[in-house]
């Protein structure tokens, strides 16, 4: 039998499209799903049917039909896009898009990047969801590499949160507006409400929008109750969660803008882990409690001018920001330990994670528009500038209950630790992009490249020195060049081919550059390695669209090769002092390929009986696998190290939505299906293989009065049991505890909106 292989490890944690279109009073309005507007694949507005990418747009209005309360409402009818969970605690995850997540996925508010996602043990869960979806108007998904426009950490894809401004409420003549919504989420018994107001004058204009949330865990229809591991209903956890928007805005032009935005975020989460109580079997200890409290907050505050006229010579038009963002995660574990021997030693263990990450930056994005020969150029160019620190640091103390003594020492740990040194690090890049138009605009072909240096300055302070006696770190300076050649070619009036090619990069991280570990009794050690080359992926993609008056129809094709992923923490031998050594390598590749389709259909415009009526739809299939280096058993206990291929954990099986929409003017309804295929490739045949399952969802809504409206949607209707395949970790398919990532069953949401 094989042992354990990190290259699955480090793959699998690496590792429709917006078919539910916002519905308009017309059925027919909502199935144009192709002139939808995006400013994300090409930095300017272009309908996503003159893009060469596959582009989600996810609107405020279809947000609010589906009940969008988080990340996996909003992206429950895309396929390939998943959003991961985890049980227990820690709640959503990260967004894979094409089987590839974690922070190798860009996630930008308005944008600016997201903070990282770091994890180090089983006390310790920095996410990265960090955004209030109730204070955007539209949600842009890109789905391939897009280094070429946002460098690093876009090696998967693009996510774009884009927040509302107050133009979004102000309407020609209306100089004010009010808002508010109350809801309630039946899977968590959680209830929603917020406000938001905007004014505006001749020349001024402001928004403030505020939110709040509580609840409680999310239900899933594991059936064993009870304390101790063999648990699979869910912990109890009381959540809460309150968020802030304002912008205020100066029109000095009609053509120019400053906008100043302050926003502000905060999660809490406080939670009975009863799956961790009871006998502990690796310690023969006895935990009477075990409780957490995890606080997310993140805050940004942004100046921005935009200039719709500049009538220069280097831009038509152009718009610029100055950003800080601060974000933190803090984590509290507290243990009470019994059934020891001696008595004297029932104790206390109180852990404290932290992950602080703060953010400067600078944007710039200038537009020129020419023309050479009988050629049309849309020159877009700028800037990215952008400086964080990121500290990190686990502490503790053990407490004595009998004596009352303490201490920080809980082995292998002596509190407090820091897993990297403070790590600052400093990105600068200019990209050029030319949107190239010939024989009257059907021919588009969009070259792009984009330059970025990435320099990493670490900081060696006490906490870190104490800890790793001894252990180097390392700078590290690296350039990155991201080219891109995409192609759209309208050959008939309602026919169109796209696809290009893209390369993506994600620079080398320090929390694997420089993660240090030196534990004398347990005889291993963790050193830097400056020589970390960036991870980089070589994408091809190409598809077919059609967007008639009734019909529209998208289907792609893609393929991605990425090359020197890092595996942190991989064994490399002894040291002198007959330690352990680990060390973070580029070590693994991997291949995903896939087909992507999404269609719809305004049923009322091809024959007047079936007025009001549309269906529209999505699926995915792909296919992925890894290959590195990996310790495989030649004889009973003899290992060898072998390349071995397997297939990546992180990719989906085939999946598809369908939903069926009637529409009238005051109301209207849409059952909705997701429909999962079996996944039948997993990394090692012992792994459990998630089930196929097809669940529907029943959605309403009714305007009963001007500024009013009233959603409800009632999910898993035939109350199905099911695990997604982002919230089932790699576990063993003779798990006694897979019920624990199973899904809710049948829930119902509501909410209630009025405005004037």
């Amino acid at each position: 039998m094989n042992r354990p292989t990190s290259l699955v490890s480090a793959l699998s944690l690496a590792l429709a499209s917006n078919a539910h279109a916002a519905t308009a009073a017309d059925a027919g309005a909502g199935i144009h799903e192709l002139q939808r507007v995006q400013v994300t694949a090409t930095r300017s507005e272009r309908a996503i049917a003159d893009v060469p990418n596959t582009v989600d747009v996810i609107e405020r209005e279809r947000m609010d039909e589906l009940l969008v309360r988080d990340l996996k409402d909003l992206f429950r009818y895309e396929p390939g896009i998943a959003v991961g969970s985890s049980f227990g605690r820690f709640g959503l995850g990260d967004i894979r898009v094409r089987g590839l997540g974690g922070n190798r996925v860009r996630i930008q508010t308005d944008g600016i990047p997201v903070s990282d996602a770091f994890s180090i043990g089983s006390f310790s869960n920095a996410n990265r969801n960090f955004v209030d979806l109730d204070t955007l108007k539209r949600v842009e998904v890109v789905r391939g590499a897009t280094s070429s426009l946002y460098g690093s950490d876009a090696l998967g894809g693009t996510v774009s949160f884009i927040t509302k401004d107050p133009a979004d409420y102000l309407q020609e003549g209306k100089d004010a507006y009010f808002g508010f919504k109350l809801g309630y989420e039946g899977s968590w018994d959680g209830l929603f409400g917020g406000a938001t107001a905007a004014f505006g004058g001749e020349r001024w204009s402001g928004l403030v929008a505020i939110g709040h949330r509580q609840g409680q865990e999310i239900e899933n229809q594991g059936e064993v109750g009870g304390v101790g591991s063999a648990r699979t209903k869910p912990n109890p956890q009381d959540r809460d969660g309150r968020s802030v928007l304002s912008k205020l805005v100066f029109a000095a032009s009609e053509s120019r803008r400053f906008r100043l935005t302050v926003e502000g975020n905060e999660d809490n989460a406080d939670t009975d882990l009863l799956t961790s109580q009871g006998l502990q079997a690796l310690t023969g200890a006895f935990n009477d409690s075990v409780v957490a409290e995890d606080r997310q907050t993140r805050a940004r505050v942004a100046f921005t001018h935009e200039m719709d006229a500049v009538d220069a010579g280097f831009a038509d038009s152009l718009d610029w920001q100055v950003y800080r963002q601060d974000s933190e995660t803090t984590q509290y574990t507290r243990e009470i330990r019994s059934g020891l021997a001696p008595p004297t030693l029932r104790d206390m263990r109180e852990r404290e994670f932290n992950f602080d990450q703060r953010m400067y930056g600078v944007q710039a994005n200038f537009r020129k528009g020419f023309v050479t020969g009988g050629v049309q150029h849309e020159l877009a160019y700028g800037l990215d500038l952008a400086r964080t620190e990121t500290r990190q640091k686990r502490d503790g103390l053990r407490t004595f209950l009998v004596t009352g003594v303490s201490t920080p020492v809980m082995l292998p740990d002596v509190f407090p630790v820091r897993d990297f040194p403070i790590s600052e690090t400093t990105t600068a890049a200019l990209y050029v992009q030319d949107e190239m138009s010939f024989v009257d605009g059907k021919l588009r072909l969009v070259p792009a490249i984009r330059v970025d240096h990435y320099k990493l300055e670490p900081d060696v302070d006490n906490i870190f020195a104490e800890d790793n006696p001894g252990v180097a770190v390392s700078d590290i300076s690296e350039t990155s060049v991201s080219p891109k050649l995409g192609a759209v070619w309208h050959f008939a009036d309602d026919w169109s081919l796209f696809g290009g090619y893209s390369r993506g990069f994600r620079s080398p991280p320090y929390s694997d550059v420089n993660i240090g570990f030196t534990n004398v009794q347990f005889g291993y050690t963790a050193i830097a390695n400056p020589e970390l080359e960036p991870e980089t992926s070589d994408g091809l993609e190409a598809g077919l669209r059609f967007s008639g008056d009734a019909v529209y129809a998208s289907v792609s094709a893609y393929y991605n090769r990425y090359e020197d992923f890092i595996e942190s923490m991989r064994f490399i031998g002894f040291n002198d002092d007959g330690l352990m050594v680990y060390q973070s390598q580029n070590i693994a590749e991997a291949k995903i390929h896939g087909v992507e389709l999404k269609a719809g259909v305004d049923l009322g415009a091809l024959s007047e009986k079936w007025r009001g009526w549309s269906l529209r739809g999505a699926a995915a299939w792909s296919r992925g696998e890894g290959k590195g280096p990996e310790e495989v058993e030649v004889a009973p206990d003899v290992f060898e190290e072998q390349i071995v291929t397997r297939n990546l954990d992180s990719v989906d099986p085939l999946t598809a939505t369908l939903g069926v929409v009637y529409q009238r003017d005051a109301w209207g309804a849409e059952l909705a299906g997701r429909f999962v295929q079996r996944k039948d490739r997993v990394s090692d045949p012992s792994y459990y293989r998630q089930g196929g399952y097809g669940v529907l969802d029943l959605y309403a809504h009714w305007e009963f009065a001007p500024g009013a409206r009233f959603n409800v949607g009632l999910f898993n209707l035939a109350d199905r049991k099911y695990s997604e395949a982002g919230d089932v970790p790699v576990v063993g398919g003779a798990s006694a505890t897979l019920d624990r990532y199973t899904s809710p069953g049948r829930n119902l949401s509501a909410s209630l909106s009025v405005n004037w």
